[in-house]
């Protein structure tokens, strides 16, 4: 199923205040674009460095530009579409400070 990225603009905002990762980032958004995902297991074969959330939380972290940027969704499959909602974006090391905290599970910034 194709997926549908809730919010793309979130990223596109995110990216500009942060030059280095834009080009991870615009790889990563085409790489989203073309995904053919039918269960969360597909989502690691499209990025083998995605890590699936426990606790029933439905949400995926996706490392981006080699593990310096990590991108929070919540994913649900649909019976048409994937749809892949942004919940939070950040440093490797603001993601750590959410698992000390254990909000990885609950957050959404956006």
């Amino acid at each position: 199923m194709r997926v549908h990225l809730i919010e793309k603009q979130t990223i596109q905002d995110y990216i500009g205040g942060h030059a280095s990762g834009i080009s991870s980032f615009e790889n990563w958004l085409t790489a989203i674009k073309y995904a053919d995902w039918h269960t969360p297991a597909d989502i690691q074969k499209t990025f083998g460095s995605a890590g699936l959330l426990g606790n029933g939380s439905n949400r995926v972290v996706f490392n981006i530009a080699g593990n310096k940027y990590r991108v929070i969704c919540k994913y649900h499959f649909g019976s048409e579409k994937v749809h892949l909602f942004v919940c939070w974006i950040g440093s490797h090391m603001k993601y750590d400070q959410l698992c000390k905290q254990g909000d990885q599970y609950t957050i959404s910034a956006y």
